[in-house]
């Protein structure tokens, strides 16, 4: 075969001829002017000028390659259209990433190592400068109308979180190959930290005024990954909406931790509406609108959507803040943000929240969930873990104030005053610490002053990560989920009075007393009740529905009520004698709260289900009798009406049943507090305490009645009336009897009072001349001594059937001589 002609021979190029050609071709420059001149490819006259008085080749080599980069991105008056600097060092990171695919298949080993080599040179001063403009976006010119730097990064971002099941596409194309991979985890601290500070602020309002059906799934997974490179995290907790200093006329501290912080925008995301700054999809009207007329699937569908949506927001917010809490770097800034979302919005807890100075109940419910799932790890083991947990945190930690909170059985100045004597304690023990100190070591003025602060500090910061989480999460699930329980409650009162509202008001109309003042109330009633609706299907969806949220609440109270009852000794009866200062000082909301989910969770099908109420009945039976140690009344009282729902036939759990006819304290001594706390309720120190003590006695009367037919308990009962014939037995009696006399005499009151507006009614003539106002409120007041006339029938026949059936088997309280026995016998 003939070689090729001279003339016909492709010239050899020289390697720095290779390399020139691949990173002009990598940063679109030229240093000599272009033949066929593109808009994409730069002409660099002034830089080619300065390469030639330096007397070096016009040729883009490894040692200028910085220059070019420079050069190209200094370009002045870029026109309105063009890429920005940052959008092009993208692109020429995808250019780099090309070329070095292509020189892979050199054969000359050398030229493509040199190839190669230059080509990461080039591909590292890419991604420096990129992280330089996305952090400082005036350093180079852009063009006209040209966006943040950081809102390409956040596009690029997401697109790369994006996740088939996504409610919405990706914003955008995904990056280079490696771009971001690069970006974030090869750059130090420094240079990534301003570009990250714009991307955080950008997420956040990415998500902000998301609701539970809205797009919040890529932003999340986003920051989950943004949280595990190390510098990023760092970068987060530095941010200046890590914890916003924001002073905002009308808007509480605890509002803006919700609106402003990077955080507090995925926390807002919520079934639950907020009517102060709302949501969109508005998941109330979207899956709940005019309920009554959807099939039951449609509901449970809705339900079911909502319930896996929320889990998975608070799964990916547990994940990011236990990434940060491993991280040491960013751990103590978790725990101070956690501390002062609380501190902030401590006034959650009153019973009338201002809704523009705290958070949302969403956010809190949502913060709830995730603390749960922070103590997952500590409530699985929680016999061997409740040690950890200092009572001292509740008085000398240096995050959360617990000293201004009611305590169980101690005052303020109780409280103060221990507080007090801990500290001196601690100073005395500091003093010592620094005699022994100065003693055993020869050391400068400001070696003794550092070593007596960490004395100091040491007594007062630690506490264990387990000690920390318990309470945090104490406080947060009583201004959260508890809080939201409470609303709960509150808004289906409010939709059943104003459902009976309208149907009175209809029954009004039907009855030919309408009028256009009625028909206006009838339609705004109906509003009313159409929005309470859906606020309460909403409440349900997020809470009630979720039976894993909720089982995860009752075994963190199941360790709160295993450490209380450990700090009297454990659950052993009779009490100690004196009720132990730690005791009498914890929050009375710790137990308040147990309380109140035992009673939610009691009156939800299944919700109980496989789970051990024991620890739970032992605590009720140890503390509902005694004053000595749980003082507030009610809070007692709630513990009965928690057994009152546990009775076998209200629980529709057989499981129940053995509680109460098995379990020896229960035995011993559930009869006997009963009693005494029928008698105790008598005087709760309440302005409502005299109609108070008629549902609480109601209670009380209800689980007695089936504990009567029990043979262990009604035994009991027995030996309790002889023991206690003239204490408390008697006393029992006595305002078992004034009860019956007083409701029998209201309800007898009243039925007399019925009887005269129907006869008012059954005189039509009479009737229709009457004005329609007058006949509307008549009607009213009917309905409302209807109802009252019904429970005091129901409370008096209980009360009277109870004297039946204990007179028939211990007559002796009625019969004791001298006017010592029953006042009305």
């Amino acid at each position: 075969m003939a070689s090729p002609s001279p003339a016909s021979a492709r010239p050899q190029r020289s390697p720095d001829e290779v390399e020139d050609i691949i990173l002009r071709k990598i940063l679109l420059v030229s240093l000599t002017p272009p033949a066929n001149p593109s808009p994409a490819v730069a002409y660099l006259e002034l830089t080619a000028a300065e390469l030639l008085s330096e007397s070096r080749p016009l040729l883009a080599l490894r040692d200028a390659a910085e220059r070019l980069l420079i050069d190209r991105l200094s370009l002045p008056d870029p026109p309105a259209g063009s890429p920005t600097p940052f959008a092009y060092l993208v692109s020429a990171f995808r250019r780099a990433a090309d070329e070095a695919r292509k020189i892979s298949t050199i054969r000359d080993a050398a030229l493509r190592a040199r190839l190669a080599a230059s080509i990461a040179h080039l591909r590292a001063l890419i991604l420096s400068y990129a992280r330089i403009v996305a952090g400082n976006p005036d350093t180079f010119p852009t063009p006209p109308g040209a966006q943040h730097p950081a809102s390409d990064l956040l596009v690029f971002l997401l697109a790369e979180a994006a996740d088939p099941l996504d409610p919405t596409p990706a914003p955008g194309a995904p990056p280079p190959p490696g771009f971001i991979d690069e970006f974030l985890g090869s750059a130090d601290y420094d240079s990534i930290e301003p570009a990250m500070g714009e991307l955080y602020e950008l997420l956040r309002q990415s998500v902000d005024k998301v609701s539970a059906l809205g797009d919040f799934q890529r932003p999340l997974r986003l920051l989950r990954r943004l949280v595990g490179i190390p510098n990023c995290a760092k970068a987060l907790v530095n941010h200046p909406k890590w914890i916003p200093k924001n002073q905002i006329m009308l808007i509480g501290e605890g509002r803006v931790m919700e609106l402003y912080s990077v955080l507090g925008a995925f926390f807002h995301v919520s079934a639950i509406r907020d009517r102060e700054f709302a949501s969109k999809p508005d998941v109330g009207q979207q899956c709940f609108s005019e309920a009554s007329s959807r099939r039951p699937a449609d509901l449970l569908s809705s339900f079911t959507t909502i319930k896996s949506v929320m889990n998975g927001l608070y799964d990916g917010l547990k994940d990011v803040l236990l990434i940060l809490l491993k991280n040491l770097d960013t751990r103590e800034k978790v725990l101070e943000y956690i501390a002062e979302v609380i501190n902030k919005n401590a006034s959650r807890s009153g019973m009338q929240v201002d809704p523009l100075k705290c958070a949302s109940s969403g956010m809190f419910v949502n913060l709830s969930a995730v603390m749960l799932r922070l103590c997952e790890p500590f409530l699985d083991n929680m016999e061997a873990k409740k040690d950890k947990i200092d009572v001292n945190y509740l008085f000398c930690n240096n995050r959360i104030d617990f000293k201004d909170l009611t305590a169980i059985n101690a005052s303020s100045e109780e409280v103060s005053s221990w507080i007090e004597s801990i500290n001196n304690e601690h100073a005395q023990n500091n003093a010592s610490g620094e005699a022994r100190f100065a003693e055993s070591q020869e050391a400068t003025s400001s070696g003794k002053n550092s070593t007596a602060s960490q004395l100091r500090c040491s007594k007062k910061e630690n506490f264990s990560f387990i000690c920390e989480c318990f309470f945090m999460t104490s406080r947060v699930l009583n201004l959260g989920l508890m809080k939201a329980v409470s609303d709960f409650k509150h808004i289906s009162q409010q939709l059943s009075r104003f459902e009976d509202d309208l149907e009175s008001n209809r029954a009004v109309r039907d009855q030919g007393g309408g009028s256009p003042q009625l028909e206006q109330d009838i339609t705004r009633l109906e509003k009313i009740v159409e929005i309470l609706s859906q606020d309460k299907f909403c409440y349900e969806a997020q809470i009630l529905r979720d039976g894993a949220f909720l089982q995860r609440a009752l075994s963190f109270y199941r360790l709160m009520i295993l450490w209380s009852v450990n700090l009297v000794g454990g659950f052993k009866m009779p009490l100690p004698s004196q009720c132990p200062k730690e005791f009498a000082c914890i929050p009375e909301h710790f137990l308040d709260d147990a309380m109140d989910l035992l009673v939610l969770t009691s009156r939800i099908p299944k919700a109980l289900e496989s789970f051990v109420l024991d620890d739970f009945l032992s605590f009720i039976i140890m503390f509902m009798g005694s004053t000595s140690y749980i003082k507030n009344p009610y809070l007692r009282a709630k513990m009965v009406e928690v057994l009152n729902c546990w009775m076998p036939q209200r629980s529709g759990l057989n499981s129940t049943a053995s509680l109460f006819e098995g379990h020896q304290l229960c035995l011993d001594y559930l009869v006997g507090n009963l009693l005494k706390l029928y008698v105790d309720i008598e005087f709760t120190g309440s302005h409502t305490q005299f109609f108070d003590k008629f549902n609480i006695r109601h209670n009380i009367a209800e689980l007695l009645e089936y504990l009567w037919d029990v043979p262990s308990h009604r035994n009991a009962w027995r030996q309790i009336a002889k023991e206690e014939e003239k204490g408390v037995y008697l006393n029992f009696l006595n305002f078992l009897i004034n009860d019956s006399i007083y409701l029998l005499d209201e309800s007898l009151n009243k039925i007399l009072e019925l009887k005269e507006i129907e006869a008012e009614m059954a005189n039509i003539v009479e009737w229709e001349r009457r004005p329609a106002q007058e006949r509307e409120e008549r009607l009213r007041v009917f309905h409302q001594w209807e109802n009252i006339v019904r429970f005091d029938m129901r409370l008096a026949n209980e009360d009277v059937g109870m004297l039946a059936f204990t007179s028939e088997q211990i007559p002796a309280p009625f019969l004791l001589p001298g006017g010592k026995g029953c006042e009305h016998a």
